[in-house]
């Protein structure tokens, strides 16, 4: 019985309890997400970018 009381307590508190956001809101969090997500891509990828230079620099020379 526990199971079955849970699960029905988990539905109301979802559908009744829980703040959803709009779809303006979960379409500005995605934004900002994937803004996000571009910017350190780039970062990491300037990062390696002259990490590669870097030890073929220093390769070259020794």
């Amino acid at each position: 019985m526990k199971p079955i009381n849970y699960i029905k307590e988990s539905y109301a508190e979802l559908v009744h309890k829980t703040s959803w956001p709009t779809r303006q809101e979960l379409t500005n969090s995605a934004v900002v997400v994937l803004v996000a997500s571009i910017l350190i891509a780039l970062v990491v990828w300037l990062m390696d970018l002259v990490f590669e230079k870097l030890m073929t620099f220093i390769y070259n020379v020794i």
